[in-house]
């Protein structure tokens, strides 16, 4: 391809390079050789990108200039996934029902569905066009799904449950297992709370292989159009998610809690039940959410406090033997002072 044709593709501005330049493929930065287009999108690789031998790269409007061909663009990491994208395209599914699928007489599905071996999908079920539904997947009574739907082997939509469209699940995923929830007799011995309500999940969202969206009591758990959920993720029933939030490999989220747009909840948070997370806000790695957090905060740690009182914990954090061995020596000398005549 033409190292034109990729920047207007991606919407980028070519300088200092040939337009007819042949582009073969993509690779990082570190990777890249003749023939290929690599990105920068970090300022710590910008000492990289002056030896680089790829053939052209894509960096923001206002890098330095480099002596290699470069493309600028206002978002150089979305070009090149734009970029990628270009030159691996995803397979093709030829529509089509495999001899071994089990589908209900009931069941609705429209034009251009590719449905694999192995798949069930049960009565009362309804599925716009263009589904994909690979090798086994399941897919109980009752539900909706929209146009586009992608559902990788393994993955299992439960009874009742809706979905949007252009909705991708990875291999595993399992939207509206039952909730956890159980009350305790006189006895100690527990009892299972039934979890009949459905999960909601909008348009344009992802989620990733081996996590789990929980059913509600009373209710609805939904997440909000475009989220992205990473692997191993667990979403407790009752949560709602907004719009575009991002969540990372094996984030847990209590039942009820509230996430609210645009949010980044990074790899291991955990967070409470009932709490409530206000858009835009950050929630660093490993860190334990068990209060709300206001929209916009950067919050570290478990219990999850502002970010820069986090690092001020962090950097002390080494001393505190050294720091109670010189307070309990203050201390026995201010004792012994006081004890003499």
């Amino acid at each position: 391809m033409k190292l034109a044709q990729i920047a207007s593709a991606v919407g980028a501005h070519l300088e200092n390079g040939l337009p007819e330049t042949e582009i073969t493929g993509v690779a990082g930065i570190e990777e890249a050789g003749p023939g290929q287009l690599t990105f920068v999108a970090n300022p710590k690789y910008a000492a990289v990108a002056k030896t680089t031998r790829a053939a052209a790269v894509l960096v923001a409007e206002d890098s330095p200039r480099l002596a290699t061909a470069m493309l600028r663009s206002k978002n150089p990491y979305l070009a090149f996934a734009q970029a990628i994208a270009l030159f691996h395209q995803a397979p093709r599914r030829t529509p089509g029902i495999h001899p071994t699928a089990v589908i209900h007489t009931s069941a609705k599905i429209e034009d251009g569905a590719h449905i694999g071996p192995y798949v069930v999908i049960n009565r009362n079920v309804e599925i716009g066009r263009n589904a994909v539904l690979l090798a086994h997947v399941v897919i109980y009574r009752d539900v909706r799904i929209g146009d586009n739907f992608f559902a990788h082997s393994h993955s299992i939509v439960r009874e009742g449950c809706r979905i949007g469209n252009n909705v991708l699940l990875q291999n595993g995923v399992v939207v509206g297992g039952d909730g956890f929830g159980f009350a305790k007799d006189d006895r100690g011995r527990w009892h299972k709370i039934p979890q009949p309500q459905p999960v909601v999940i909008e348009d344009d969202v992802e989620i990733q292989s081996n996590s789990c969206i929980d059913r509600a009591s009373v209710g609805e758990t939904r997440i909000g159009r475009g989220t992205k959920i990473d692997n191993l993720v667990q979403v407790g029933h009752g949560s709602h998610i907004g719009e575009d939030s991002l969540l990372a490999a094996q984030v847990g989220l209590a039942g009820s809690t509230e996430v609210g747009d645009k949010v980044i909840l990074t790899g291991q948070v955990g967070v409470v039940g009932h709490c409530k997370i206000g858009d835009g806000a950050i929630v660093t790695p490993q860190s334990g959410v068990s209060g709300d957090v206001a929209a916009g905060a950067i919050v570290s740690g478990a219990p999850a406090v502002d970010h820069k009182l986090w690092l001020k914990y962090s950097a002390i954090l080494s001393r505190l033997p050294e720091m109670a061995k010189a307070l309990r020596t203050r201390k026995s000398k201010t004792t012994d002072d006081t004890e003499k005549p």
